[in-house]
C-alpha cells in the first residue's frame, strides 16, 4: 500500500498568531478564562507568601524566642493554606471545563468543515489522516490550552512576584539567581527547534499509521483473498517502527532539556547558600532572610522548569494545532460567490417581509374577507412563489456546457473544448474508453468540480452564478458502489428525503421494483442493514440507493456505473423501473453494460475529452464506428 498522501509541512518557528488564533475560539468561554487567570494570579501569591512567613517566624524566634506571637503566624498559615486549596479547586473546574468545551467545538466546528469542502480535498487527503485531525489532534489541542496556558500563567506570575521579593530583600543575592535566566533562553532556543520538528514527525506518523489502520479494515477481504496478512503486517511495523524512533528522538531531546534546567537552578541555588551564608554570618542578612532566599532560590526554578515543560509541550503541540488550524480555515475549491450569498440574503430579507406582510393581512381581515383583484401585496406574493431561494427563477429544464475545458489540480487535462446542450426530459449515455472523461462530466453537471475553462449553464445562467445547494438539491445521483449507512432500510431510504411519510417511502421502493424483496424480510422496511449495508448483498443495496435516490425528486438523475457490479436479475428490476425513474427529468446515464443505455435519447462516445460520436442506438450502430465497435464487443463477451 502506498501512503504517499498529501501531507501538510510546517517549518515555521512557534507560531504565537496561530495559538491566538486557537484561543479565539473559545471566547465563548470568556468568564472560565477569567476565573482562571484570578485563581492563577491568586495562587501565585499564595506560593509567594509562604517564603515570606517563614522568614517572619524565624526572624521573630531569633528575637523572642518561642514565646513570641507565633499563633499568629500559626493562622496566617492556615489562610494561605486554605486559600490555595480554593484556588487549586477553582482551577481544576474551569481548566476541566474549558478542555472538554472547548475539544468539543473544535471538533464540531471541524465536522461542519468538511462537510462544505469541495471533492478535490478529499482526493488528496485519505480517511485516516482526515480522521486523527478529529481525534488526538483536537484532545491534544484542549488540553494543552485549558491546563498548558494557564499553567504556563501561573508559572510567570510566581516568578515575576519572586523576582520582586528577592530583589527587595537583596539585590546582590538575586542578581545571581537571575543570572541563571540568559542561559535558559540559551538552551531553550537550542532545543525549540529540534523538538518541534521532531514533533512533526511524530504526528505525521500517526497520521500515517491511522490511514494504515483504515485502509486495511476497509479492505480486509481483499486482504484475506490474496493472502496479503504477513506483507500487510510486515509493512504495517516498518511505519510502526518510524514512528518509534521520531518518538525515541522526541523524548531523548525533553530527557537532556529538562535536566539542563535542572541543574541551572541548582547550582544557582548552591550559590545563593554560599554568598547568602557568608552575609547571614558577617551580620549584614538576618536568619530568617536568607533561610527565605533559599526557599525563593530553590522554588524560582520550579515555576521555570515548569514553563519549560509547558513550551516544550506547545512546541510538541504546535503541530496539531497548525494541522487542525489548517483544516478549520480551508477554503473549498467550490463555493457560493459573495454575490450569490448577498443575493440569497436579499431574498431571505424580502421572503421575512412577505410572511410578516401576509400575517398582517390575515390578523386584520374582517370575517368574510377574501383576496381582492391581483393587486400590489398579491402580485408580491405570486412573484415570490416562482422565485428560488437564491433569487432566480425555481426552474431548471436546460443544461449546457459551452466550451468547457478541466484539468485536475496535478495538470492533468480531462476535457478539451467540450460542448453539449442538454434539453428537458432527455436522457444522455454517457460511453467510452476508461479515463475518457466520463465521469469528470458528471461530477461536473454536479458541481463537485468547476469548469478551468468555458461556461456550465442552467436555463442560460451559468452555474458559478446560482447557489450550491440549489443546484445540488435538485440532484439525484447513484454511483457504481452503493452506500448505506448503519440503520434500517427505511431510515437510508427516508434519508433522500427526511420529511417523506412511510408512505412516500414505500411508494418510492415500489417504484425501483425494490419493494418485494423488502416485504420478504423478517422485519420488512425495518431491516437493520449492517455498517456500510454489509448485511445486504450489492443488489439489494443498489435498489435501495436507487429508491433514496427517486425519494428526492430530483430534477437532474444520474447513474454513474450503477449497474455494473449488480446481477443480471437486478438489472432487469432496475431496466424495468428506469422508464419511470426518468420521466421528465434531465438525466445522464454512464454504464458500461450497454444494454442499460439503449433506450437513451441520445449516446455520447467520450475519447479524449471530447465527443467522438453521438445520436441514438440505432444511427450509432447504422453508422458502424466506435459505438458499434463497442456494441458488438461487449454483445460477444455477453454471448460467452
Amino acid at each position: 500500500m502506498n501512503h504517499d498522501f498529501t501531507e501538510d509541512e510546517f517549518h515555521g518557528k512557534l507560531d504565537l498568531s496561530m495559538w491566538r488564533r486557537i484561543l479565539g475560539r473559545s471566547k465563548r468561554y470568556k468568564r472560565n478564562w477569567i476565573a482562571l487567570g484570578t485563581v492563577a494570579i491568586g495562587a501565585a501569591i499564595g506560593d509567594a507568601s509562604f517564603a515570606l512567613l517563614t522568614m517572619l517566624v524565624i526572624d521573630e524566634a531569633v528575637k523572642h524566642g518561642v514565646s513570641g506571637a507565633l499563633w499568629t503566624y500559626i493562622g496566617a498559615y492556615v489562610a494561605s493554606v486554605t486559600f490555595l486549596c480554593v484556588c487549586v479547586w477553582v482551577f481544576i473546574y474551569n481548566a476541566g471545563k474549558i478542555s472538554r468545551y472547548l475539544s468539543h467545538d473544535i471538533r464540531s466546528e471541524a465536522f461542519d468543515k468538511l462537510q462544505t469542502l469541495s471533492f478535490s480535498y478529499y482526493d488528496r487527503r485519505p480517511v485516516g489522516w482526515i480522521m486523527s485531525r478529529l481525534t488526538s489532534d483536537c484532545d491534544r489541542l484542549s488540553q494543552i490550552l485549558a491546563w498548558g496556558m494557564l499553567d504556563l500563567l501561573w508559572g510567570i506570575c510566581v516568578v515575576t512576584l519572586m523576582s520582586v521579593v528577592m530583589l527587595i530583600l537583596n539585590w546582590k543575592l538575586a542578581l545571581i539567581v537571575l543570572a541563571v535566566v540568559p542561559p535558559l533562553l540559551i538552551v531553550s532556543k537550542f532545543f525549540q527547534k529540534r523538538i518541534l520538528l521532531m514533533s512533526r514527525k511524530i504526528r505525521k506518523s500517526s497520521s500515517i499509521i491511522t490511514a494504515s489502520y483504515n485502509e486495511s479494515l476497509m479492505g480486509v477481504r481483499t486482504t484475506k483473498t490474496l493472502v496479503r496478512e504477513q506483507d500487510n503486517l510486515g509493512e504495517f511495523k516498518r511505519l510502526s517502527t518510524d514512528m518509534y524512533d521520531h518518538s525515541m528522538r522526541n523524548a531523548i531531546l525533553s530527557a537532556v532539556y529538562l535536566p539542563i534546567v535542572t541543574s541551572l537552578g541548582a547550582a544557582a541555588a548552591g550559590a545563593v547558600i554560599w554568598f547568602g551564608g557568608v552575609n547571614a554570618i558577617a551580620g549584614t542578612m538576618t536568619l530568617g532572610a536568607l533561610i527565605a532566599f533559599i526557599s525563593y532560590a530553590t522554588q524560582f526554578f520550579g515555576p521555570i522548569g515548569q514553563m519549560a515543560r509547558i513550551i516544550t509541550e506547545m512546541q510538541g503541540a504546535q503541530s496539531s494545532g497548525e494541522r487542525v488550524m489548517g483544516l478549520l480555515e480551508t477554503e473549498p475549491d467550490v463555493k457560493d460567490s459573495e454575490q450569490v450569498i448577498a443575493r440569497m440574503a436579499e431574498v431571505e430579507r424580502t421572503k421575512a417581509e412577505g410572511e410578516k406582510m401576509t400575517t398582517t393581512i390575515e390578523t386584520n381581515k374582517p370575517s368574510d374577507f377574501s383576496l381582492p383583484t391581483p393587486g400590489l401585496n398579491a402580485t408580491f406574493l405570486s412573484e415570490r412563489s416562482q422565485i428560488a431561494f437564491d433569487g432566480y427563477a425555481d426552474t431548471l429544464s436546460t443544461i449546457e456546457f459551452r466550451h468547457v475545458d478541466f484539468a485536475y489540480q496535478d495538470g492533468t487535462p480531462v476535457l478539451d473544448d467540450f460542448n453539449l446542450t442538454v434539453r428537458p426530459g432527455q436522457t444522455i449515455a454517457l460511453v467510452g474508453p476508461t479515463g475518457g472523461g466520463k465521469s469528470t462530466i458528471v461530477n461536473l453537471v454536479c458541481r463537485f468540480y468547476q469548469p478551468t475553462a468555458g461556461q456550465v449553464l442552467i436555463d442560460g445562467v451559468d452555474y458559478r452564478e446560482r447557489s450550491l445547494h440549489w443546484l445540488q438539491s435538485n440532484l439525484g445521483i447513484v454511483l457504481q458502489t452503493p452506500h448505506l449507512f448503519s440503520g434500517s432500510i427505511k431510515e437510508n431510504i427516508r434519508y433522500g428525503r427526511l420529511d417523506a411519510t412511510d408512505e412516500e417511502v414505500h411508494r418510492a421502493a415500489q417504484l425501483v421494483n425494490a419493494h418485494d424483496f423488502i416485504a420478504d424480510m423478517k422485519d420488512g422496511y425495518d431491516t437493520e442493514v449492517g455498517e456500510g449495508g454489509g448485511r445486504l448483498s450489492t443488489g439489494q443495496k443498489q435498489l435501495i440507493s436507487f429508491a433514496r435516490a427517486i425519494l428526492a425528486d430530483p430534477r437532474v438523475f444520474v447513474m454513474d456505473e450503477a449497474t455494473s457490479s449488480i446481477d443480471t436479475e437486478t438489472e432487469h428490476l432496475i431496466q424495468q423501473g428506469l422508464e419511470r425513474i426518468l420521466e421528465g427529468r434531465i438525466s445522464f446515464v454512464i454504464a458500461h453494460r450497454l444494454s442499460t443505455i439503449r433506450a437513451a435519447d441520445r449516446i455520447l462516445v467520450i475519447e479524449g475529452g471530447r465527443i467522438a460520436e453521438q445520436g441514438t442506438h440505432a444511427e450509432l450502430i447504422a453508422e458502424r464506428g466506435k459505438y458499434f465497435a463497442l456494441y458488438t464487443s461487449h454483445a460477444r463477451m455477453d454471448a460467452e
